[in-house]
């Protein structure tokens, strides 16, 4: 598993052990058709990574220019996966500081707000991935919870990944759905926020 484009092109990520059976990469054929579609959106972006995983997906962001990437993920492993992939590709970046790659261990099933030193719940993100374990109903959890959280703001996009063959819902109170993807049993559903204007 690579990171595809940008500052830091090329670089192999960390994967976690056969053994280790909590984390399921978005592969790198998937990633790759996400990021086409988002162009340029994650130059000089917030990103927000729940359910981080290897941390590929923000990974990917930060390589294309975005300004900062949370990480938010509940399994000790996988934390200790995302703090080696960040190490790699913030190697050799000019001007890398800590705030820019933040990682949080937290267990999203209590919600999307909580109180963390690293954690301001106020600040809104542009781009929001959500990849939780498929064919579990945490997805669509999850969404209810960005879509009444200030996490968002008018330009944000979230983009939540979910076997192709479940269905999410089509709109929330904030969020509508814009866009869905599959490439092969993933599925990416891009949500925007409603102009309420």
């Amino acid at each position: 598993m690579r990171i595809i484009s940008g500052l830091v092109r090329g670089r192999k990520l960390n994967t976690p052990r056969s053994n280790f059976s909590g984390i399921r990469p978005t592969t790198d054929r998937a990633r790759e058709a996400l990021f086409n579609i988002l162009g340029n959106r994650p130059y000089d972006a917030r990103v927000l990574d729940l359910f981080a995983g290897t941390g590929a997906l923000g990974l990917e962001a930060f390589s294309r220019g975005a300004k900062q990437v949370v990480f938010v993920e509940k399994q000790r492993q996988a934390i200790q996966l995302i703090k080696k992939n960040c190490a790699l590709c913030a190697n050799g970046v000019k001007k890398t500081q800590a705030k820019d790659l933040v990682i949080i261990q937290h267990d999203l099933s209590r919600g999307v707000t909580f109180k963390h030193p690293l954690w301001n719940s106020q600040t809104s993100f542009d781009i929001i991935f959500l990849d939780p374990p498929y064919n579990k109903n945490i997805a669509e959890k999850t969404l209810q919870n960005l879509d009444t959280s200030s996490l968002l703001n008018t330009r944000t996009l979230v983009v939540a990944e979910e076997n192709s063959g479940n269905t999410l819902p089509e709109f929330f109170s904030r969020l509508l759905l814009s866009d869905k993807r599959r490439y092969g049993e993933t599925g990416f559903w891009f949500y925007e926020v409603k102009n309420l204007e």
